[in-house]
């Protein structure tokens, strides 16, 4: 299980950059290694399609916006879902490492491995 977290490195709009750095901030205080995906650089175009075609927008939006939750390849949620699911304690669920008992290796960005143990 790899968490991928798709963000925009570039973004001008504020809200945004606030909400990616809210969900790795999480993320980090959980212990739970993620691999963070800047659809912006050069070279991540088929990441960025990738996020759009597997993402849900939200309301009015022509293409989801990040940050864009993946567990692999699965498609966890957007900032408002995981926001909910940490409110509620259900961010394992959300992130789908619900499995008792089992451990989950997972990969950061800078390629190190840890393990989400569920409890």
């Amino acid at each position: 299980m790899v968490i991928r977290v798709y963000i925009s490195g570039i973004s001008g709009n504020k809200e945004v950059k606030k909400r990616q750095q809210r969900v790795l901030m999480i993320l980090e205080s959980k212990n739970i290694p993620c691999e963070i995906i800047d659809i912006t650089e050069p070279g991540k175009e088929s990441d960025k399609e990738f996020m759009q075609q597997n993402s849900k927008p939200r309301g009015d939006q022509k293409h989801p916006l990040p940050p864009q939750i993946f567990n692999d390849e699965e498609y966890c949620g957007d900032y408002d879902d995981f926001d909910m699911a940490n409110e509620v304690s259900e961010l394992e669920i959300f992130l789908k490492a619900e499995s008792r008992g089992t451990s989950h290796p997972i990969v950061s960005k800078d390629g190190s491995v840890g393990v989400l143990a569920n409890a």
